[in-house]
């Protein structure tokens, strides 16, 4: 269950008459327990309680008590000896009228509230759930309740409207909702004058039955549309003259207003008696564009965790050198006016910006800064000089376009109160400007300086329509010039194979037809649009951006614009907390003009400070890896990928194949020979192909069911419209392309699932061939067998070669071939063989198990285990004399080795000459 989904259930609960037997199964039913587990609770199987009260392990003791000893039965829950033994994280006491708990892990403040309102604390619970963000939910457990109910109304209006759901008619929906949420904020912190006042008109005037709870609110919003003094000649009933004009197209359009049922009408109210004034706009408007997105609604209450992944953008970008220079600047006025002069010059620019989360978090902490420079120039009260439309955005679709302008706008008003009081905040909010800075768009297609231009105030069109969507761009000039701007986003990721026909179309032209695009993700589209834009950026990508063919692809580009990373956050989860959910595994390069200075990378919890970072993010030399034709470290032999058969299938073998051929004819055996390729080194399983040397050709087609199959290859290639393909229609009796070796060999796994501890190289024998879903190494060495095996490898092969969505690809030219190993000594072979053969040793003693079972990072046999550690600690201290302490470590020093191999041998893949520092 998510987030959203336990706040409905446990408001459910809330509203029912209370049980006090049921409520202990009912409360953990709210947060995801299984039925099984709530039948043994109810059992006494697993219900350890010493109170007569309900007791989860690990999770939990409830008990439900007389009226008015709440607060006597959460002590004796908390001095348990059950609870103690049963390790249980939180306590909680009701009797139906007041609710008590606590969280015996945390130094949060215990609950007490009454029985009805516990909902408003399901962030305190979450763990309960698997969720284990909760300082994040907690913090914004209102916005949580408020899309839960918003998304009920939303599809219960649809419902009974399925034409507003249409294409030509989803605008006007999500307008209509854009109003409903301006209205609920207003009406709870008196821009409308009279609490509730909107939620209370529509309960007095619409009818019981709703019939005209549609009317009703399209009058409140036609008089939110019209100034005061044409509300005669609009005809605008009485009942509705407390309601301001608005302006700003927040009104404007169409007014008409979905029909409600009585249960839209209800949750309509529910909805409004909620307390609006806790609405945090930084994360509220992704949730809200989860309402109205179909492919987003299953993930509702996903966004909580958004802001400090944000922060992870925004403080190196620019935040921190504001924060430092406000430190330095201590309490002298004329450096606390030039600070608040630059601030009210900087420009923010997401050119991806969704429903506007990165400016709403900007503008809320440059507000902080300024706050703090005015009360030190005593000067609290003083209007801001951060202009909202500093903030510019694009965004594909419409209605987030629509929800980050009013996010922004309500994070001005929330700022404004903060810092100069209510007073001051509602004089100037209202009538709403009718402007618009948001641009509707393909952020790839558009001309960025034209919409946020980097210096000057002039921009192209202007709207008189805050809620309109642009055709190509915004449409209100800057206030002030000569300040900095920033960049900075969460573009869309979409992985090479995953993108749409005109996403593909987009990477294409941004690359100016190059082929590289298409081994690109989408977002490396908003990196090289970012390079040609004279300002620093930051973007959150996919970590593949800084692994395999995309670093080469994105960074010979890079620098030839003279960029280089100023920081970056290593890998990490961009996770959405949700008990059954993976997350993504992302990464932050923060990218300016080249510049010295120290670089920063975050890695964890740790910053660290260096002189260069790497494409690949670490500690080093600004050069990416190439794909290399042949090993650089001496004495490794070549890699090759293996036989491509191009055959219909008809040269490949299943046993029962082979059975029936051998049956057939006893000269059929010469011309068999073992085929395998990842699956087969993986699995174990066998299959077989027909190895015909042209010397005895003859004698093979004597045999018919070769001889038809030979056939069936000639006509599958004639027929074919591929030329190369044609051309082997020549010789069908072999495979297309070949490099086989009567010789022992190494074959490595094309790819591999799931989280593998090394890679799996294995030895066979002559007399069996390797397909192209393989590579192969000739001739067999177990040296190199013990390299390829090793951490060190993988990692290597990780970093420079990229993995799939759940595993590995394996590349010969750019992992194998680039592999940076040291020279080495006759002793340093010897201990490596002997390592090698160890770990065949511990492989053969589980025979029948798989290469799969084998390596299953969970399960992997201790004694296979301890012969790769082994062979890992000999191949490190040949490196540098020890064990490296981590996979960064070994990075550092590989890329190290690799710089001064390929500077010798005059192959370095460094940036041109003319962009050095």
């Amino acid at each position: 269950m998510n987030a959203v989904e336990i706040e409905e259930a446990i408001s459910t609960l809330a509203e029912q008459a209370f049980d006090p037997v049921e409520f202990p199964f009912a409360f953990l039913l709210a947060f995801g327990n299984k039925e099984t587990t709530i039948k043994r609770l109810r059992s006494g199987g697993s219900n350890k309680s010493d109170l007569g009260g309900v007791l989860q392990t690990n999770n939990i003791h409830i008990a439900v008590c007389p009226p008015g000893e709440v607060t006597k039965t959460l002590a004796a829950l908390k001095a348990s000896p059950a609870t103690a033994r049963a390790k249980a994280r939180y306590i909680l006491a009701t009797d139906g009228a007041d609710f008590e708990a606590e969280d015996l892990e945390s130094d949060d403040a215990p609950i007490a509230c009454a029985y009805r309102d516990f909902p408003d604390h399901f962030g305190f619970f979450l763990p309960l759930a698997g969720i284990t963000t909760v300082k994040q939910v907690r913090d914004s457990s209102f916005d949580i309740r408020a899309t839960s109910r918003l998304n009920r109304l939303y599809v219960e209006l649809l419902k009974d409207n399925p034409d507003w759901g249409t294409v030509q008619r989803r605008p006007d929906m999500n307008h209509f909702m854009a109003r409903l949420i301006f209205c609920f904020f207003a009406e709870d912190t008196d821009i409308f004058n009279g609490k509730r006042l909107f939620t209370t008109t529509i309960e007095q005037m619409s009818e019981r039955d709703s019939s005209n709870t549609h009317e009703v609110i399209g009058e409140l919003f036609l008089a939110m549309n019209t100034k005061r003094e044409d509300w005669e000649l609009a005809g605008i009933a009485r009942w509705a003259d407390k309601f301001p004009y608005v302006n700003g197209g927040l009104f404007s359009g169409t007014m008409d207003v979905p029909r409600f049922s009585r249960i839209a009408r209800s949750y309509l109210l529910h909805i409004g008696n909620l307390d609006w004034t806790k609405i945090n706009p930084d994360i509220f408007g992704s949730m809200i564009q989860a309402v109205a997105d179909d492919d987003e609604r299953d993930a509702l209450g996903m966004h909580y965790t958004s802001v400090p992944n944000i922060l992870k953008v925004l403080d190196p970008l620019f935040l921190d050198d504001l924060r430092a220079r406000l430190d330095e600047a201590g309490n002298n006025p004329r450096t606390l006016l030039n600070l608040r002069k630059r601030l009210s010059k900087i420009r923010v620019f997401d050119p991806a910006c969704g429903s506007g989360n990165f400016l709403v978090i900007a503008y809320k902490e440059m507000r902080a800064i300024e706050a703090e420079i005015n009360k030190r120039r005593g000067e609290a009260d003083r209007r801001t000089e951060i202009p909202l439309t500093n903030f510019r955005g694009i965004e594909l679709r419409n209605f987030p376009a629509e929800v980050a302008r009013l996010a922004l706008i309500i994070a001005e008003f929330q700022c404004d109160v903060l810092y100069r009081g209510q007073k001051e905040a509602l004089a100037e909010f209202l009538p709403l400007d009718a402007q618009n800075w948001i641009t509707c768009g393909n952020a790839l297609r558009l001309d960025w300086p034209t919409i946020c231009p980097p210096s000057g105030t002039g921009v192209r069109h202007r709207s008189d329509d805050l809620f309109s969507s642009p055709l190509d761009q915004a449409e209100i000039d800057f206030e002030n010039q000569g300040g900095e701007t920033y960049i900075c986003g969460n573009p869309q990721f979409k992985g090479a194979r995953r993108q749409s026909k005109s996403q593909k179309s987009d990477l294409s032209f941004l690359f100016d037809g190059h082929i590289a695009h298409t081994d690109c993700d989408y977002v490396v589209g908003w990196f090289l649009k970012a390079s040609k834009y004279p300002a620093p950026f930051a973007f959150v990508s996919t970590n593949s951006i800084a692994q395999g063919e995309q670093v080469a692809h994105l960074w010979s580009r890079l620098f030839k614009e003279d960029r280089q990373i100023f920081f970056a956050h290593r890998t990490f989860l961009w996770r959405n907390n949700a008990s059954n959910n993976a997350g993504v595994h992302c990464v932050i390069l923060g990218i300016r003009n080249r510049s010295p200075g120290p670089k920063y990378i975050y890695d964890a919890d740790t910053v660290r400070e260096v002189e260069s970072i790497s494409p690949y993010l670490i500690p080093g030399e600004e050069r990416f890896v190439e794909a290399e034709s042949s090993p650089i470290s001496v004495g490794l032999p070549n890699m090759l990928s293996g036989n491509m058969a191009r055959d219909g299938g008809n040269l490949i073998l299943s046993q029962s194949e082979v059975d029936a051929l051998n049956e057939e004819s006893s000269e059929a055996t010469q011309f068999l020979r073992r085929l395998v390729g990842t699956k087969e080194i993986n699995q174990g399983s066998h299959r077989y192909c027909l190895w015909i040397d042209d010397e005895n050709l003859n004698l093979a087609e004597k045999i018919p069911g070769i001889s038809a199959r030979i056939e069936l290859v000639r006509q599958m290639r004639s027929s074919s419209s591929a030329k190369t393909t044609k051309a082997y229609a020549k010789i069908p009796h072999k495979f297309a392309q070949r490099c086989h070796r009567e010789e022992s060999s190494i074959a490595i796994p094309k790819t591999t699932t799931g989280e593998s501890p090394y890679i799996t190289p294995c030895i066979y024998k002559a007399d069996t061939v390797v397909t192209d879903l393989a590579f192969v190494v000739y001739p067999m060495d177990l040296v190199s067998f013990a390299l390829i095996a090793s951490s060190l490898h993988l990692v290597w092969t990780k970093t420079v070669a990229g993995g799939m969505r759940d595993g590995l690809r394996y590349s010969s030219q750019l992992a194998y071939h680039t592999f940076p190993a040291p020279v080495l000594t006759e002793k340093n072979k010897a201990d490596l063989v002997s390592c090698a053969e160890n770990i065949l040793l511990a492989r053969e003693a589980h025979f029948p198990a798989t290469i799969a079972d084998l390596y299953d990072s969970e399960s992997m046999p201790p004694d296979l285990r301890e012969a790769h550690e082994r062979n890992d600690e000999v191949l490190e201290r040949i490196y540098i004399g020890r064990r490296f302490r981590n996979d960064t470590e070994r990075l550092e020093k590989l890329f190290e080795l690799y710089t001064k191999i390929a500077a010798k041998q005059g192959t370095t893949k460094k940036r041109k000459a003319g962009a050095s520092a």
